[in-house]
């Protein structure tokens, strides 16, 4: 804690509560006060009416007064405007908003946190609310929590740490003085309804009001964020006008009976002079209105009492403004001061009380990089990469982390008995460590439990069974962050620790792989995940779209391709030239169309290439009896040339992939849609050019490496035919189009890792 009087951070939206709390707050001798600039677009049509003179008053350096008015403070303010916020601001004043900043605020704030409560909604609990948060909780912030309830009864409804957390800062206004100035010249209900046609809560209550304002003339204020034909509407008026509506409108109305949330503009009616004719049950019963005459049992009774006032009766009138006074009582500064003092005094003391001795922590971040199937291919060199990117991301960032690369053990076994593959973890260095998992699988009981030995005290099952890693270690619960390469989850994973996704494509979305409805828990997956990593607009959007991921969890990162250095091609005379096909046994790959393809080009084309197919599984590509590769060996088998010419290698080692790439005179991709192949990434290193289906990730991977891919329609076998006989033709001239390795080299991974570190320390 500074040795001057601690700064504050006020997050809230609301005019009334501005005034009096920053006011309240200067007179406890907070005089550095930040009121943020920016709002989200739903609500920053309230905005207009803020006063930002506190940033005159603000002592902090420009530049970081700058990071802190361009954040987002409702949603995600990011890990490095948070840091700016650590060095200025002890205490933060924030309320419920999108639950993303919920989490922030815990994972990122080290002064005291107080979530301001001004009740909620009739059956709502801010402790059931924030139960969809999931970790990190408000509670990891311990005796630095505090709920700042606004009335002395909200707590009575939350759980018990939300009760031990309670600290009593009452509501109030700025000025509770009655004015005389109250005129009603204008025979006209006066009620307040902002955001009518963008809030579905406010909707539903004009709709009340109107229904039960029948035969009244009424108007509404409240600002509105959308524009209506409706002429009763306001919308936003400047502040004197609107204590100008309050001195000329005849009475005001008010409906709510909710027992744990009022509103302010009653209170500056009463404090305008303007009688006030409410519906009992509500708020204002336990803040003194019980027993006041403008209270109504029914709104058959209100309406009487709006027509006796409307009508000119000046005894009720009277009765009612002289009587209503006392629920001002219940706002007055002079009164909550004493309170508020005491209040704030304890808060502070806990928060240099949780200084004395900071913990810190005694090693580095520690992220685990998990597959979470028996992937090998393209998605098994992505993750490897993924966890350098990140090792090699931090160090350049300055912020060490630790990378544990984890693999299904089940895989690893099977793997042993097969000298032509690589060991899962080939490739890897050494300053990354390796682990194997099982999946274990905990009914809603076992999960619960499991939670609350972690600390969430809070958490509730929502699913009848969750996943949880076992490493042989601690079940992965010594890293601070698990990132799984792929969305293939068959159920939610116990979240004890946060956890991101790298989703490369939602293949289901274009190709026939799942029956309807079973990649529900991949989709559920990447919407609870911390972050979901995507390389390609095109799986953005689908990620958005299709999967409903929100905005702010879709971080799109650079493609990450393996470097393979040059090697010497050998005389394409000493050996029969070939072009090299790499696939796998995958629906998406357009075997069928492939080998019609490959038949055109030798049959009608006079096709001089060989064909190498390499890949994961492909020496069962004439063997397996899937459905759409089962024809397959049959049209083979009828092909005397595709017999000779066609030469499967099966899934080779890397060296030998290389060597077999290196002297092919292309590669051939005749996929039809995914996240795109790295192979041709791969070819451009070696000098080897492409042949390519175009579709949108393709054309992503051949933009950002300028590859001057050729390409061809994979709906199409005959052009397909044709472009591989060009491609045969122009294989020489095609070399000279590729990239130069310096310009290949500026999109390795020593230039990119830190995109990576970036997206992914604010999950930590």
């Amino acid at each position: 804690m500074a040795d001057s009087f601690p700064r504050v951070m006020w997050l809230l939206n609301h005019a009334a509560a501005r005034k009096f709390e920053i006011a309240m707050l200067k007179k406890l001798g907070f005089s550095e006060i930040f009121l943020p600039k920016s709002f989200p677009q739903e609500i920053s049509f309230r905005s207009a009416s803020v006063d930002y003179s506190e940033d005159a008053n603000l002592t902090i350096p420009a530049e970081d007064l700058a990071i802190l008015n361009a954040a987002d403070w409702y949603r995600e303010p990011g890990r490095d405007t948070w840091e700016v916020a650590n060095k200025h601001f002890d205490v933060l004043f924030f309320i419920l908003s999108d639950l993303l900043f919920i989490r922030s605020v815990a994972k990122h704030f080290r002064g005291a946190a107080i979530l301001r409560g001004y009740g909620l909604l009739r059956g709502a609990s801010y402790t059931e609310f924030l139960k969809c948060s999931g970790p990190p909780t408000l509670e990891s912030l311990g005796r630095r929590f505090w709920f700042g309830a606004a009335y002395p009864h909200l707590a009575e409804i939350e759980s018990p740490w939300f009760r031990q957390r309670e600290v009593y800062l009452p509501a109030g206004l700025d000025d509770c003085a009655a004015q005389a100035e109250w005129s009603g010249e204008n025979p006209t209900v006066f009620i307040v309804c902002p955001d009518v046609s963008g809030n579905d809560v406010y909707g539903d209550l004009y709709r009340e009001y109107k229904e039960q304002l029948k035969g009244f003339r009424y108007v509404v204020g409240g600002a509105q964020s959308l524009a209506s034909s409706d002429p009763n509407l306001l919308g936003w008026v400047s502040e004197e006008r609107h204590r100008r509506n309050m001195r000329e409108f005849r009475v005001m109305f008010y409906n709510n009976t909710e027992p744990n949330h009022v509103h302010y503009h009653p209170f500056e009616a009463i404090r305008a002079g303007m009688p006030l004719v409410f519906l009992g049950g509500g708020m204002l019963d336990r803040l003194g209105g019980a027993g006041l005459p403008g209270r109504c049992k029914s709104v058959k009774e209100a309406r009487a009492k709006l027509g006796q006032i409307l009508a000119g009766d000046g005894k009720l009138t009277d009765d009612i403004r002289a009587s209503q006074i006392q629920l001002l009582d219940t706002l007055d500064p002079r009164k909550h001061e004493p309170v508020w003092r005491r209040g704030v005094a304890r808060i502070l003391s806990e928060l240099k009380a949780s200084r004395v001795r900071p913990v810190r922590s005694s090693r580095n971040p520690r992220i685990a990089v998990v597959v979470p199937r028996a992937y090998r291919g393209g998605t098994l060199r992505s993750a490897k990469l993924l966890a350098q990117a990140l090792w090699t991301g931090s160090r350049q960032s300055g912020e060490d982390a630790d990378v544990v690369f984890v693999y299904p053990q089940a895989a690893t076994q099977a793997l042993r008995d097969d000298e032509r593959r690589d060991k899962w973890d080939a490739g890897l260095p050494s300053t990354i460590a390796r682990r194997t998992l099982e999946w274990r699988e905990l009914d809603s009981a076992a999960a619960l439990r499991a939670m609350r030995y972690a600390g969430h005290s809070d958490w509730v099952p929502s699913s009848a069974h969750y996943l949880t890693p076992d490493d042989g270690v601690k079940q992965l619960h010594d890293c601070d962050l698990w990132i799984f390469v792929s969305d293939r989850l068959s159920a939610p994973v116990l979240p004890i620790r946060p956890y991101a996704l790298a989703v490369y494509d939602y293949l289901q979305r274009y190709v026939n792989i799942f029956s309807t409805g079973t990649d529900a828990p991949f989709l559920a997956a990447a919407r609870a995940a911390e972050r979901v990593l995507v390389t390609t607009h095109f799986t953005e959007q689908d990620a958005l779209t299709y999967a409903g991921v929100s905005r702010e969890k879709v971080v799109r990162v650079p493609m990450l391709a393996p470097e393979f250095g040059r090697l010497e091609r050998r005389s394409m005379e000493t050996d029969r030239p070939y072009l090299l096909w790499t696939t796998n046994l995958a629906p998406h790959k357009n075997h069928y169309k492939a080998i019609s393809a490959l038949r055109e080009y030798y049959a009608s084309l006079d096709g001089q290439l060989d064909c190498r197919v390499s890949g994961v599984d492909t020496g069962k590509l004439f063997k397996s009896d899937r459905a759409h590769l089962k024809f397959l060996a049959a049209i083979v088998a009828d092909s005397e040339i595709l017999s000779k010419r066609l030469q499967v290698l099966g899934e080779l080692p890397d060296n030998l992939y290389r060597r077999q790439l290196a002297n092919a005179a292309f590669l051939w991709h005749p996929g039809r849609i995914d996240n795109g192949t790295f192979s041709v990434v791969e070819a451009a290193h070696m000098g080897v050019p492409s042949l390519s289906s175009k579709y949108p990730a393709m054309e992503e991977i051949d933009a950002q490496f300028g590859l001057n891919l050729t390409w061809m329609d994979a709906d199409d076998p005959s052009e397909m035919g044709r472009q591989l006989k060009w491609m045969e033709e122009h294989a020489r001239s095609a070399r000279d189009w590729l990239p130069a390795e310096a310009d290949l080299t500026q999109h390795g991974l020593d230039q990119v890792s830190h995109q990576y570190w970036r997206a992914l320390r604010e999950c930590l």
